[in-house]
């Protein structure tokens, strides 16, 4: 009987906005990594999560939304979801139940002309009925005859493991890109500011989330205690007074929430102080995209 050769390979989860991406990622790497919210935009960086068993080693890729831009960030955004067009060894695809194939046409176009497999995952079916998934699955078969499409909810985790399944037996032959304790590829200063910002999220409306950004100033970790100072950023004054809030009470929530959330992340104790200032229009400024980790250069 021969022995298995180690496989090893990139699946990049691509997509458009508030489809589940992040959820499904988070639940194929087995760990919390990535924003998962109600709100459309909430991955901003191309974020990779790795999967080990002695056999495999799969690197999963979430990527933002794809959308029009309208700005720099969003323009740094979409090029992030065109790159894990590039370097895919298997490209999930993440559409739902309500999106049609022609949204962002021009962004499935070049899916259409992939040579890697493809794997439609048709996401919330949970909130239809059989005929139209029928219908839906047809649709995606149309517009990607290559691919192959599986329904899924996973925010029930229905279908999530014949996915992996199926990965698992498309990847390629190959020794692991990482040391088998790798998890990520980024580093604790970025789940950092993750987290701040998903908290920003959930508890501020309209285009208050999407103007701020969180920088970690300070980190330092001994073995107990890791205390944290980090700043966010907004575009405006006006924001600023809403993120802090009457007597800084709001701010003072957010606080608290991430560093709860922190807390459980790392498994130690969190000193977590948030300070708030403007840096005007940084989601168009080419200076601000560098300082915040955008650059692609």
């Amino acid at each position: 009987m021969t022995e298995s050769k180690h496989k090893s390979g990139f699946v990049n989860i691509v997509g458009n906005p508030n489809v589940g991406k992040s959820t499904l990622m988070n639940l194929l790497v087995g760990e919390r990594i990535s924003i998962a919210t109600f709100k459309a935009q909430t991955t901003r960086h191309r974020i990779m999560g790795i999967l080990n068993t002695p056999e495999m080693q799969i690197c999963f890729s979430d990527t933002p939304g794809v959308l029009k831009p309208n700005y720099k960030l969003q323009e740094q955004m979409l090029h992030f979801s065109e790159e894990a067009l590039e370097d895919a060894d298997i490209l999930l695809y993440v559409t739902d139940m309500v999106e049609t194939p022609d949204k962002n046409a021009d962004f499935l176009q070049k899916v259409q002309h992939l040579q890697v497999p493809i794997l439609v995952l048709i996401n919330k079916i949970d909130l239809s009925d059989q005929q139209s998934l029928t219908q839906k699955v047809d649709e995606w078969h149309s517009v990607l005859p290559m691919a192959e499409v599986f329904p899924i909810s996973a925010l029930h985790r229905f279908g999530v493991d014949q996915v992996l399944t199926r990965i698992r037996e498309l990847l390629p032959e190959s020794p692991a890109y990482f040391d088998k304790d790798t998890w990520t590829d980024k580093p604790a200063r970025f789940f950092v500011t993750e987290i701040i910002r998903e908290k920003i999220l959930l508890y501020y409306d309209k285009e208050i989330p999407y103007s701020v950004e969180a920088v970690v100033e300070s980190f330092k970790e001994s073995e107990e205690l890791i205390r944290i100072e980090a700043v966010i950023y907004v575009e405006r004054e006006s924001q600023k007074g809403i993120i802090i809030g009457h007597q800084g009470v709001a701010l003072k929530r957010v606080s608290s929430e991430a560093r709860r959330e922190l807390e459980r992340f790392f498994g130690k104790r969190i000193y977590l102080q948030c300070y708030v200032k403007v840096d005007k229009d940084w989601r168009n400024s080419e200076r601000a995209m560098k300082q915040y980790g955008y650059d692609l250069n």
